[in-house]
């Protein structure tokens, strides 16, 4: 179960990669371990490559790196997605390892975007066709590539060094032909300065509460889970499985409902319309709206509809529950449990 959460959490984590690489915004980064999200993509690697190609790794716990964890899941993907290319037709082997070093003020730093001090520097090797120094000079372009037509972009070389440079890295090549491709990626290593207080605030409570939540969601098993959810937070819980029924629900009761908590796909009205509607009857009452595709509805559209509180689908016990005390704090609401 923890591996299918961690999986869940992935596809939500590369949806929102996709979408805010469409609209060229910035990601959040934050203290993170790299040697774990490394560790993680590997796993993923081996069961998508064929076993002609032998993978090697030596990944040593680095300390923490100021980053996104899928943009860094990305760098390395791509990174062995090539490697796997020069090597599929003869097999061969696929080498990455991650350590630490010290770069200092006579390491040639006046020709690197990068500061003397420690660095996580992230080896990508394999034993493929090798590449000309024609080729890796241009390898970095956007749309250059030397695979068939319908097989590659030639967008990954690009985008890694456009995430590894917004990482405040870099990214060096070393290859020749018939002797395979080395990659080296260099971040900066960051004091965990912030990770006594990140587990500290795994280790505070679940705010609990109470009251009545309407929650609308057209799937039923989605909305079945919710009201699990809640119901084991203090809250009573009016479930709907559609918009109409929900706005007929709060028509009817909605004197005693506190809160909406709704999705944002759902025929015949979507969770926007309904929470104008529902705003219409009673502007105090509070909405939270959920949805798993980011790019129709974003937080800051959400606020500018007048919805209190925006959540991305798979909903966390831990972020629900936080985002339901903030929304009725914020409102005054009472039966706040303490």
């Amino acid at each position: 179960m923890q591996e299918i959460l961690k999986a869940g959490m992935r596809a939500k984590e590369l949806v929102t990669q996709i979408l805010t690489f469409s609209r060229q915004t910035e990601q959040q980064q934050k203290p993170v371990q790299i040697h774990l999200i490394i560790k993680e993509a590997l796993k993923l690697l081996r069961s998508s490559i064929p076993t002609t190609i032998a993978i090697h790794q030596n990944v040593a716990d680095c300390g923490m790196v100021m980053a996104d964890p899928t943009q860094i899941h990305q760098v390395l993907m791509n990174l062995c997605t090539n490697a796997y290319h020069a090597m599929r037709e003869t097999g061969g082997e696929l080498s990455v390892s991650l350590s630490v070093i010290e770069l200092t003020a006579q390491d040639y730093l006046d020709n690197l975007p990068l500061q003397p001090g420690p660095h996580v520097q992230l080896s990508v090797r394999d034993t493929g066709c090798g590449m000309s120094k024609e080729l890796q000079e241009r390898i970095f372009e956007p749309y250059f590539t030397t695979k068939k037509q319908g097989e590659g972009t030639g967008l990954g070389l690009s985008v890694v060094q456009g995430i590894v440079q917004s990482h405040h890295g870099h990214i060096t090549v070393y290859s020749e032909p018939g002797h395979g491709t080395e990659f080296q990626v260099y971040l900066p290593q960051v004091k965990a300065l912030d990770e006594g207080l990140a587990e500290e605030a795994e280790t505070v409570a679940i705010p609990r509460g109470s009251g009545t939540v309407l929650v609308v969601d057209d799937e039923v098993a989605v909305g079945k889970l919710l009201r699990e959810v809640l119901l084991s937070l203090g809250y009573e819980v009016v479930l709907c499985s559609s918009s109409t029924q929900a706005l007929e629900a709060f028509q009817q009761n909605g004197a005693r409902i506190d809160l909406v908590l709704t999705d944002m796909s759902m025929p015949a009205m979507n969770g926007a319309e309904l929470t104008r509607r529902i705003k219409q009857l009673s502007p105090a009452t509070p909405v939270i709206l959920c949805t798993g595709f980011g790019d129709i509805i974003n937080e800051e559209k959400a606020k500018q509809l007048g919805i209190d509180g925006y959540l991305l689908k798979p909903i966390i016990k831990r972020q629900l529950a936080q985002t339901i005390h903030e929304v009725m704090g914020k409102k005054g609401t009472s039966g706040l449990a303490p």
